[in-house]
C-alpha cells in the first residue's frame, strides 16, 4: 500500500480546498482556538486556529476559503511582540517566521481572548516536540543508534525483531551488521563500527524488495526523493532468512502507512509555563529570495524583516497615481493576480 506523500509539516500553503485542510492519517489535533486574527494577512477577520502534531491550520470563520497551512518543518523562528491588531488594537501577538524551499514567509497571530498565553504556549511547545521527534521521520546516517551496546528505543517504538549477520552491499566487500526492525523504522549497523550506520523511518520507504544484484540475491530498501532517494541493499544468509525478513519489513510497512507514528506527543496543559523562557530567536542565514518574471505575491506574508519605514512614492503608469516603490521583483500586474 503506497503512502500519500507527507506534505502537510514540510510545506506552506495558502487558500487550500477542504481536502487539504483535513486530517490526514497519524494527523492529531492537539489544541484549538476559536477567536485567532491572521493580523499580517487578514487584520479584522476573526478566526479559527488548530495546532496539530504536524502543522498549524487557519481559517477565517466568515470565509472559510481564506486559510493558512503552515508546516512546522518550515518554522525557523518563533517570537512574541506586539502588533496592531483591528478588533483588539494594539496587542501582544505571536510572530513565526517560515522558509519553505528558498522563500521567505512572515506570520502574526493574534488570541482575540484578552489574557489568554494559549495561543504562544500550545504552538511554541508542539513545535519543541516536533524538533525532537525527526528521527520518527527522517532518514538518518551515521547517527548515536547504539549506548553501551544496546539500540536507543523513541519513546513510542517496539523492537519486533533482531536480525544478525546482515551484509550492508554499499561498499565492494560489504559490511557485516545488525538489523533492528521496529514499528516505525528499520535501523542497521556494522558490527565492528557502530558509528557506520543508518535509521530508516517506514515513512521514508518508497519500495522493499528482493532482487538479484551482482552479489546475489539481496533485500532492496528504496527511499523517498523527500529522504535522498537512496537505494540501499542488504544480503542475509541463507535465502530463507532474507525473504523472512523482508516479508516482515514489508508488512510493518503496509501497517504503518495506514497508521502512521509522527512521534509528536503534547498534551495542552491549563498552567503553561511562561512564554518568555519558549520564545525562539530566529534563525538567520544568508539566503536570497528569487523571484521569477511570475512572481508569486501572497505579498502579505513575504517576511520584510529589514523594512524600517515606508518606501519612497513613485508614480505607477499602470494606476495613474502615485504608489509606494514595490520590492524588487514584484509588479502591479502580479499584485493583483493574487485577488483574482
Amino acid at each position: 500500500m503506497a503512502m500519500e506523500p507527507l506534505w502537510e509539516d514540510r510545506d506552506v500553503r495558502f487558500d487550500v480546498s477542504s481536502s487539504q485542510m483535513k486530517l490526514r492519517p497519524g494527523e492529531k489535533p492537539i489544541d484549538q482556538l476559536d477567536a485567532v486574527e491572521d493580523t499580517k494577512g487578514n487584520n479584522g477577520d476573526k478566526g479559527r486556529l488548530m495546532v496539530t502534531n504536524l502543522r498549524i491550520i487557519w481559517h477565517s470563520i466568515e470565509m472559510p476559503k481564506a486559510n493558512l497551512s503552515i508546516g512546522f518543518n518550515c518554522v525557523i523562528g518563533l517570537s512574541t511582540r506586539t502588533a496592531q491588531s483591528k478588533l483588539r488594537g494594539t496587542v501582544e501577538a505571536l510572530y513565526i517566521q517560515c522558509k519553505c524551499n528558498s522563500t521567505r514567509f512572515e506570520f502574526i497571530f493574534t488570541n482575540l481572548v484578552p489574557g489568554s498565553p494559549r495561543l504562544f504556549t500550545s504552538i511554541m511547545s508542539v513545535h519543541k516536540a516536533y524538533e525532537t521527534s525527526k528521527l520518527y521521520r527522517d532518514l538518518k546516517l551515521r547517527g548515536a543508534l547504539i549506548k553501551e551496546k544496546q539500540v536507543r528505543l523513541l519513546p513510542q517504538e517496539q523492537i519486533y525483531d533482531q536480525v544478525n549477520g546482515v551484509w550492508n552491499l554499499s561498499s565492494d566487500q560489504g559490511n557485516l551488521g545488525t538489523f533492528y526492525i521496529t514499528n516505525v523504522r528499520l535501523m542497521w549497523h556494522a558490527n565492528i563500527n557502530e558509528s557506520f550506520n543508518v535509521s530508516i523511518p517506514y515513512l521514508q520507504m518508497k519500495v522493499v524488495k528482493v532482487r538479484d544484484s551482482k552479489f546475489g540475491i539481496a533485500l532492496v530498501v528504496e527511499t523517498t526523493a523527500m529522504s535522498g532517494g537512496y537505494v540501499l541493499g542488504f544480503r542475509i544468509d541463507p535465502l530463507e532468512k532474507l525473504q523472512a525478513t523482508a516479508k516482515m519489513i514489508q508488512n510493518l510497512h503496509k501497517v504503518y502507512s495506514t497508521c502512521p507514528i509522527f512521534g509528536v506527543e503534547f498534551e495542552v496543559d491549563d498552567t503553561p509555563q511562561p512564554t518568555e523562557s519558549m520564545t525562539r530567536t530566529p534563525i538567520q542565514d544568508d539566503v536570497e529570495v528569487e523571484y521569477d518574471n511570475q512572481t508569486d505575491a501572497f505579498a502579505a506574508y513575504f517576511a520584510d524583516g529589514n523594512k524600517e519605514k515606508d518606501r519612497e512614492p513613485v508614480f505607477s503608469e499602470e494606476l495613474g497615481l502615485a504608489v509606494e516603490k514595490l520590492k524588487e521583483g514584484f509588479t502591479i500586474a502580479g499584485l493583483w493576480q493574487v485577488l483574482t
